[in-house]
């Protein structure tokens, strides 16, 4: 039977949002990975979230389509966030913001991992700077919500009306991106004749994770959500995840429930830190571009797909088993880790 997903839908109506996206991003099979026999007869789909076009696309867009209607409802003409250098929300929020044409100051951070040239100058900087941002380069150490705090103060008194962008958009008002998204994936699975028995994401800032447990706890699937972290510790990003995920159901329904055992959330392929590459990252994103003619970011997909290799090479699901991995963009950061690469 097809998914009732009424209810998801008419809950999210109530909230402001913004058209961010062209429409639904697709699904596609990998045939030719899929056939290989290390895939123990598991078939893999990929969701396109790496095909919204605005600002080089991403899945911090859906996020951004709730944050910037909450935004625009406010009568905000600044908009202001915070991240990495090689921010993918942080170029998001540059490319809204230049369409809708807003100010936009962009806070950036230093890594103590990566502090190569291509890292700091080329990627998602170089497109911050093309969409017009403001950017704040912050030293290694300054705690970059804090120096936010100061600078919304400052734009305030000087007559603007900024809007602060959440970390990665993940608050639960930006995760409803996500919940936004299970329905589209659920609506989708149904035209394909196709159950997905599990949705495989990266797991950073947890909002995507969150959105999507939320929204098919709420449209009673039976897919279940896995996310690989590249943040947080496991127990950390799977602690973030409960509460986040709890968080975007009060807002759409304060009467659902979500047991612990919902959340899952695998730490193998972090690395010994966030943005650090690993083998297996390099390796998953090799296995994808050179068997599919597809790219995932080193930082986020491309550790989350080597998990899902792992899992299926190990035998984790049986033969038969429909998986779906959400492709989240942040194709730019594969040449700050040209020297990775090479």
């Amino acid at each position: 039977m097809p998914h009732d997903l009424s209810h998801l839908e008419t809950s999210l109506a109530a909230y402001p949002r913004a058209t961010l996206l062209e429409g639904p991003t697709p699904i596609q099979k990998l045939s030719r990975l899929s056939q290989l026999p290390e895939m123990n007869g598991c078939n893999l789909y990929v969701k396109r979230d790496d095909l919204t076009g605005l600002g080089g696309g991403g899945n911090k867009l859906r996020k951004l389509e709730f944050l910037l209607g909450e935004a625009l409802a406010q009568g905000a003409d600044t908009l202001v966030t915070w991240g990495g250098f090689q921010s993918n929300h942080a170029r998001l929020t540059a490319a809204v913001a230049a369409r809708q044409g807003l100010a936009c100051e962009l806070i950036l951070t230093p890594s103590a991992v990566r502090t190569d040239d291509d890292f700091r100058h080329n990627g998602n900087v170089v497109l911050d700077a093309l969409f017009g941002a403001k950017i704040h380069r912050l030293p290694l150490g300054v705690v970059p919500d804090g120096y936010a705090a100061e600078r919304v103060e400052k734009l305030r008194h000087e007559g603007q009306k900024p809007f602060v962008m959440p970390l990665g958009g993940s608050s639960p008002r930006g995760s409803l991106g996500y919940a936004a998204c299970a329905a589209e994936i659920l609506r989708q699975a149904d035209a394909l004749g196709v159950h997905f028995d599990r949705i495989i994401v990266p797991n950073g800032s947890a909002g995507t994770h969150s959105g999507l447990l939320a929204g098919v706890t709420l449209a009673h699937s039976s897919t279940q959500i896995a996310g690989y972290t590249v943040l947080a510790t496991e127990d950390q990003a799977a602690a973030t995840t409960l509460e986040k995920t709890r968080q975007v159901l009060q807002l759409l329904d304060p009467r659902a429930t979500l047991a612990e055992s919902a959340v899952s959330v695998d730490g193998s392929q972090r690395g010994e830190a966030y943005g650090a590459p690993t083998e297996a990252m390099l390796d998953a994103v090799r296995l994808l571009a050179s068997h599919e003619g597809l790219l995932t970011d080193p930082v986020y997909g491309g550790k989350a797909f080597a998990g899902l290799l792992a899992a299926v090479r190990a035998g984790d699901y049986p033969a038969g088993s429909n998986l779906l991995f959400v492709m989240t963009g942040g194709l730019p950061g594969i040449f700050a880790y040209r020297n990775a690469f090479d």
